[in-house]
């Protein structure tokens, strides 16, 4: 297998996090950020508290550093696992890695974000027929 010879792949190794699922996961967003997001500076760390592969990458040059925590999608994580890694202080993504290699990410938080608005020809056409319906 390829990926077992990797250089990156080996690398993470040496980490010994003890979690080969996790291991593979943060193999695979690896690959999806450098080669087809083309983030750049983008390094693997151990979390010793957690026994698990960060990634630490800039989206594009200037850009802040953004930490990256691969997670099979059967693993589970608890609040303070979660809290270890947001009191990093670098913005957070979480990236859930399906057993097909499908990648999800998410923004991570401390708190709640108001989301952005929905956007479309949907709205527009609810507010005439809101309007419409005023009028009459």
């Amino acid at each position: 297998n390829w990926i077992l010879q990797h250089p990156v792949y080996q690398q993470m190794k040496e980490l010994e996090v003890g979690d080969s699922a996790q291991l593979h996961a943060a193999f695979l967003v690896f690959m999806d950020l450098t080669e087809v997001r083309r983030w750049t500076v983008v390094s693997c760390i151990k979390s010793p508290e957690l026994q698990l592969v960060l990634l630490e990458a800039k989206e594009k040059d200037g850009a802040p550093v953004q930490t990256v925590l691969p997670l099979p999608v059967h693993r589970f994580l608890s609040h303070s696992s979660m809290r270890h890694v947001l009191d990093r202080g670098f913005p957070m993504l979480l990236c859930a890695v399906a057993s097909d290699s499908t990648l999800v990410y998410q923004r991570m938080t401390d708190g709640l974000v108001t989301p952005e608005p929905p956007v479309g020809p949907f709205q527009d056409v609810d507010r005439r027929q809101h309007r419409k319906r005023r009028k009459q």
